[in-house]
């Protein structure tokens, strides 16, 4: 098939993706509280083992993102997508596995690790399947909205998983959530498997870390606008209650309401106007919100930081990458999307442990500062970002 389609049946079909990656990340979602509460209290292992089990997937998401890239970039968008749905409910299948009565605590544990470690690779997978493929129907053009849609699907899924993972581990046990994780991808399959694909484009390949020498400079922008996000999850309600100031477990929901706002009524902006201004922009709002945080002197205020992180961090990834995309030819869209969200990956699982050691040192409040300055030199490196990739355009019509 062509590599677009009329826009109006493309954008059908992308929403259609989207609802299919948001079932798929409910599996993530659903498990990530659920995980540590069944390990501690249902395998009777310590802590560390269920901070372990859950942060190995997400090592697993980090250590894959170049083979989803070249998988999509080989095999297609919608195959590679299809393939990572098929491993989402193999882990959940594994996850089952781990509920057997015959299995030793250590054993079941063991066992649990690698249904993570494929829960991993199959979140890697599906979602860089899933831009490939929309870009494909969408074209470049509006490769910024399809990256907004992304967004949506992902954080919606976490803003719903969480609960509804906790009551399903109430309710059913460990085993009918890990059932649950296994039925929703197979259905995500069932609903994509009638849309178009898109061929795979053919051209010269390039190895992995030479893309990311040349996206570097936007994937660090994003991977800085994370730090923020991952202060704030990790460390709001600790600092909320170290003051003694009420609603504690507020932090994310306001967070969640900017962040989703922001990409429903800005998410084709990037295209308009250019990712680098947009991320410009949000980086600066980011940056005034952790300083918010940093300064605030009662809990309103800190809300207030709160929804102007989520405010600012929301265009960041679709804008950064719409100008990733720009800088590599389609055969290779896959595997420089796959590298772009390694930094964010990387932000995300490195920030938690890095800050914490300055938060028992100097106080909560002071996670919040380092997320200022880094908001601050994401938007230095994204303009540094255009201004090689302008130097880089006239050099190219000199020649």
């Amino acid at each position: 098939m062509r590599d677009t389609e009329r826009p109006d049946l493309a954008h059908r079909h992308v929403v259609a993706l989207t609802g299919a990656l948001f079932l798929s990340y409910l599996t993530v979602a659903m498990s990530l509280p659920a995980v540590a509460v069944h390990v501690v209290q249902g395998l009777g292992l310590d802590n560390a083992y269920g901070g372990l089990a859950v942060g190995i997937a997400f090592l697993s998401t980090i250590m894959t993102r170049g083979r989803a890239g070249a998988w999509a970039d080989g095999l297609g968008g919608k195959l590679c997508m299809q393939r990572g749905l098929v491993i989402y409910a193999a882990a959940g299948l594994i996850g089952l596995l781990t509920s057997w009565p015959e299995l030793p605590a250590t054993g079941s544990y063991a066992v649990l690790v690698i249904g993570r470690l494929l829960l991993g690779l199959g979140e890697s997978v599906a979602m860089v399947g899933m831009i490939s493929w929309a870009i494909g129907l969408t074209g470049q053009a509006r490769s910024g909205r399809v990256m907004s849609l992304v967004g949506i699907g992902m954080y919606g899924a976490f803003a719903a998983g969480g609960p509804l993972g906790l009551a399903l581990l109430d309710q059913l046990g460990f085993a009918g959530l890990m059932a649950a994780c296994t039925v929703l991808p197979l259905v995500g399959l069932a609903a994509i498997h009638r849309l178009p694909a898109v061929a795979p484009q053919a051209g010269q390949r390039e190895s992995f870390w030479r893309i990311i020498g040349r996206i570097w400079r936007p994937g660090a922008a994003v991977g800085l606008q994370g730090v923020g996000f991952a202060a704030l999850g990790a460390f709001f309600s600790l600092y909320f209650l170290s003051r003694g100031w009420p609603h504690a477990g507020l932090g994310l929901t306001f967070f969640g309401v900017g962040f989703v706002m922001v990409r429903l009524v800005c998410g084709n902006l990037p295209d308009r106007i250019g990712g680098t201004p947009v991320a410009v922009a949000s980086l600066l709002v980011e940056a005034c919100g952790q300083y918010l945080l940093w300064l605030a002197p009662g809990p309103y205020t800190a809300l207030a930081g709160a929804l102007l992180t989520g405010l600012g961090c929301s265009m960041v990834f679709p804008a950064m990458g719409a100008e990733v995309v720009k800088q590599v030819p389609p055969h290779l869209r896959g595997t420089a999307v796959g590298g772009f969200a390694a930094f964010q990956d990387l932000a995300y699982g490195a920030t938690g442990p890095v800050v914490g050691i300055l938060a028992d040192q100097a106080g909560y409040a002071s996670v919040f500062l380092i997320g200022g300055l880094a908001a601050t030199l994401g938007l230095c490196t994204a303009v540094s970002s255009r201004q090689r990739a302008h130097a880089g355009l006239s050099r190219s019509d000199e020649r």
